[in-house]
């Protein structure tokens, strides 16, 4: 036989060869669009740091949402922005809260939209921290009854799922007794399990108006140098109730979203963060990169890390490719 016998190349000769043995699919039903939602009618303010999303008023939330819906994106999750703020969070648990009044303004005109609430404290504390402060510090058990009360309250008012992301331990099992009591046995936990201490974060800040007001959340969000905590993180969760978990951010921790993967057999996402978004979108604009096939092959990266399903402000744009 004349060298050489095997010839890879010949399945990587056409688009459509390529497209036949492509190993790993994306789809826009991975896909889910984090919103967020501020008081007030017809605002649609642009966020600086992270071109084309917006601070969005309700009336605006729903026409977003409109075509989210007709882009077929597995859903959407929500960023709540309140009139005020105070130590307590109480914007975060109130009934009449900016993400409840959302919720039920998605599901009465938009029905069949699969919604998502990320359940935490720090977009609705004076301080800009995820939890109750006590002697300076966050204290953790404190604030598990807040948690418990807003993912109650976002069941109430319609969520398809609740998605704590503060970080605090003992809370999913707090919120999945409190979801059950209540009568929400059915709400579904996607637990931010693996959520570190990043410095991707940077455009959220700016967006969600979340920034803390003293020290840093390195107390409770992970240490970017642990790998093996983020699995006692996400075994712990699970053990709790989870019905699936997260990864946060997603490039910057694909050998973790893989080892997950390779552990557990439950349905796994990943949060392609603000500061992915902007840095791709950032070097797209100066004309160093294709920003399309840069978003098309980071998203495929994380799915082929094994993600089911990754938020991401690319959604719709990758929708659209797709």
């Amino acid at each position: 036989m004349p060298y050489p016998i095997h010839r890879p190349r010949r399945l990587r000769r056409t688009e459509s060869l390529r497209r036949l043995v492509r190993e790993t699919r994306l789809a826009p039903s991975q896909l889910i669009l984090p919103l967020f939602v501020c008081p007030g009618e017809g605002i649609r303010r642009e966020i600086s740091a992270m071109p084309g999303n917006s601070q969005l008023s309700i009336d605006q939330l729903v026409r977003e949402c409109e075509e989210v819906q007709s882009l077929e994106l597995g859903g959407v999750i929500l960023f709540g922005l309140p009139e005020s703020k105070d130590e307590e969070a109480s914007g975060a648990y109130a009934e009449d809260g900016i993400v409840q009044r959302a919720v039920r303004a998605l599901k009465e005109n938009v029905p069949g939209l699969l919604v998502m609430t990320d359940v935490c404290n720090c977009e609705y504390t004076s301080h800009g921290h995820c939890g109750k402060i006590v002697d300076g510090d966050v204290d953790n058990d404190a604030t598990l009854d807040w948690l418990a009360a807003a993912a109650v309250s976002h069941a109430r008012a319609g969520a398809d799922v609740v998605a704590p992301s503060d970080m605090m331990d003992g809370r999913v099992g707090r919120i999945r007794a409190a979801l059950d009591a209540a009568g929400f046995a059915h709400v579904p936990v996607l637990s931010y399990a693996a959520k570190f201490a990043s410095c991707f974060y940077g455009p959220f800040r700016e967006a969600a108006e979340s920034t803390p007001q003293f020290g840093d959340r390195r107390s409770y969000q992970m240490d970017p140098a642990n790998a093996r905590e983020a699995m006692r993180e996400i075994a712990l969760d699970l053990e709790e109730g989870a019905d699936m978990i997260m990864v946060k951010p997603a490039m910057p921790y694909l050998d973790l979203i893989w080892q997950a993967r390779q552990r557990w057999d439950v349905p796994i996402a990943a949060y392609q963060v603000s500061g992915e978004f902007s840095m791709i979108q950032a070097a797209a604009r100066n004309g160093w990169i294709d920003g399309d096939r840069a978003m098309i092959e980071s998203l495929t990266a994380i799915r082929r890390s094994g993600a089911d399903c990754i938020l991401t402000y690319f959604a719709k744009d990758a929708a659209r490719l797709l």
